[in-house]
């Protein structure tokens, strides 16, 4: 059983699940991949400690703090890859971006490989359950693209701005898949 709540926030409606005590997802209302490997699971709407504890996380981050990804229980849901790719994201800084070719090979060096598909990085990135706590918003194209978010580059520039990052350099892309 998933247990789920909805979050009015300044980005629009965000689903908030828990299962098991622990947070496995956080989807922007209408994002790509929207209840990703959950959508088959019994679910019920109403709160629970762990819900509340996303909540008043959430409330912080909106209000300008800068809650620690770690006071979360998390658990999203995928393979050894995938949970390695979502770590990483866990450790760029607020404010900060970095991008898909740097991510991946930081991951290369830390898994002891000469390298990474920096495509294969983003593939993981884009299927991050837990939007805004593990924040893949703060991930570029090389170039300084706002490309690549499931909730849309709007959202994923307005998070950035939210959080002070330098954002003057970084470009809108005209086409994709995920504007």
């Amino acid at each position: 059983m998933l247990n789920m709540i909805w979050y009015d926030s300044p980005i629009g409606g965000l689903l908030l699940a828990e299962q098991a005590g622990a947070l496995v997802g956080l989807w922007m209302e209408g994002q790509k991949y929207f209840l990703g490997d959950w959508a088959d699971t019994p679910r019920r709407e109403g709160a629970t400690p762990t819900l509340d504890l996303a909540r008043a996380w959430l409330d912080a981050y909106f209000a300008g703090q800068r809650p620690a990804i770690g006071q979360l229980p998390l658990a999203p849901r995928g393979g050894e890859f995938r949970q390695q790719v979502w770590q990483a994201l866990c450790r760029i800084p607020y404010g900060q971006v970095t991008t898909y070719g740097q991510l991946a090979r930081q991951l290369a060096a830390q898994l002891g490989r000469q390298s990474m598909s920096a495509q294969a990085v983003g593939g993981a990135v884009g299927h991050n359950p837990l939007s805004i706590i593990v924040p893949c918003h703060r991930v570029v194209g090389a170039g300084g693209s706002l490309t690549g978010y499931a909730g849309g580059v709007q959202k994923k520039l307005w998070l950035l701005k939210h959080e002070g990052a330098p954002v003057e350099r970084l470009t809108l892309p005209t086409r994709g898949t995920a504007l």
